[in-house]
């Protein structure tokens, strides 16, 4: 077929079976699925590849025929799956698209509210694609958009060559909420109604953007899930000895891990452009490996893009006013101690009371114990995640809120919890026997997003 001109298209064609939507960058053909419709790898940005490597996200280059829109596009790279074979790399730095969903038929100008979704994944992991919205465009009448963002190393990288260069997988977040803005419209939504929606890393990416400059203006409402502006966890958290983990890093420290990296690749010659330029030239395969990725998952603030901290930008009442939702899973950490209860039991009193001291001290941990007793709960393992759950979400979420509040007492503020009893588990989940997982970490999803 011979794609028309995009001049001579209308912002939207539903001559035919699939429908074709004309973007500031040129005509896309989605695919119609009765109730809604689909388009799928939409470009946002160019590509991050060669010297766009470690830079804020390009505008992407326009197309003038009719771009198929009916094939999900590559996941960012991402932490290479258990058991890949050494220098398997997981996705392509060519990654930067979003895909939308839409109510069918497809009208343009029709004043929809649009719901923008940002997945989790740890900063390491997932992609906008591996999430059915159709569901959530035709019983709710919304244009969902799912984004890809860079990941890891590729998305979270910093040295002392970059100077102050912001987070890019944040960078690239803030991209597609422009071409949202741009483009919403065009498939029938409203560029002043968007509500941002995210998940686990993804509701931590929010509170990024709600306390950024930069993204004033590109949302009007935000959904957080499991993902606290105040989280953080203790030490042995996910395992004893564990570091404590908090999920935003000062620039300085991000760049000190860059010029170890750097090292490590060899890549030490020159000023610090030289070896920023070297490590341009690694290969994918080089620099996607689980030690480099999980070096670079935390996104830096004490940039133009992330000034300070979230937690510390809410609790000076630096952040947009927009009404939030934010929310927890009633058993969030099941997911993550059932993960690796294989290697590190809790079947004892004893060695739930050593966890309790390796996260709270000795000093504070009998206190925590008198709180959630062993034998309040079927086993000390369950107890365990319940003090993790409240530790470093429920809690944290309630402190969050707390400050937003405080600085905005008229502004619109609601939480949940996710309490289902019996949701779902997830395929691949190890099954301990007496250990439940409940309404673990990311069991909500399959509610949202059906497959």
């Amino acid at each position: 077929m011979t794609a028309a001109p995009a001049a001579a298209l209308p912002a939207a064609d539903r001559s035919g079976p699939d429908p074709v939507v004309r973007t500031d960058h040129g005509p896309v053909r989605g695919a119609a699925h009765g109730s809604y419709a689909t388009f799928d790898g939409i470009p946002y940005a160019a590509p991050p590849v060669g010297g766009l490597r470690w830079r804020p996200p390009a505008p992407a280059a326009a197309w003038h025929g009719v771009r198929d829109a009916r094939a999900a596009a590559p996941r960012c790279v991402q932490m290479p799956p258990p058991g890949a074979a050494a220098g398997a790399v997981a996705g392509a730095e060519d990654c930067l698209y979003l895909n939308v969903t839409a109510p069918a038929p497809v009208r343009p100008a029709a004043g929809r509210p649009v719901l923008v979704w940002l997945h989790g994944g740890a900063f390491l992991g997932g992609s906008g694609g591996d999430y059915d919205a159709g569901r959530l465009a035709a019983g709710g009448g919304a244009v969902v958009v799912t984004v890809n963002y860079r990941l890891g190393i590729f998305g979270y990288f910093g040295h002392p060559g970059l100077g102050s260069a912001p987070p890019f997988g944040l960078a690239d977040q803030q991209a597609a909420l422009r071409w949202v803005r741009a483009n919403a419209v065009r498939f029938g939504g409203d560029p002043d109604r968007v509500t941002l929606v995210g998940e686990s890393a993804g509701a931590l990416g929010i509170c990024a953007h709600l306390t950024s400059p930069a993204a004033a203006g590109l949302f009007q409402r935000a959904v957080l899930q499991s993902g606290s502006c105040s989280m953080s966890f203790p030490r042995g958290a996910l395992g004893p000895g564990s570091p404590a983990y908090e999920p935003f890093a000062a620039q300085r420290d991000v760049q000190a891990a860059g010029a170890q990296a750097a090292r490590r690749l060899g890549c030490t010659a020159g000023r610090d452009e030289d070896v920023v330029a070297c490590l341009r030239g690694q290969s994918t395969e080089r620099l996607a490996t689980a030690e480099l990725m999980q070096s670079f998952n935390r996104p830096a603030y004490g940039n133009a893009l992330l000034p300070a901290a979230p937690a510390e930008a809410l609790r000076e009442g630096r952040f947009h006013r927009v009404p939030l939702i934010q929310g927890t899973n009633r058993d969030e950490m099941r997911m993550f101690v059932g993960l690796s209860l294989a290697a590190f039991p809790i079947g004892t009193d004893a060695e739930y009371r050593a966890r309790l001291v390796d996260a709270f001290g000795s000093t504070a941990a009998p206190a925590v114990e008198a709180q959630y007793p062993a034998a309040g709960y079927p086993t000390p393992a369950l107890a365990w995640a319940t003090v993790l759950t409240d530790r470093s979400l429920a809690c944290t979420t309630l402190a969050a809120g707390r400050a937003v509040a405080a600085h905005a007492p008229g502004l619109p503020l609601y939480g949940y919890e996710f309490g289902e009893p019996e949701p779902p588990v997830p395929a691949g989940l190890p099954q301990n026997p007496g250990f439940p997982y409940g309404a673990a970490h990311g069991f909500e999803l399959p509610f949202l997003f059906p497959s």
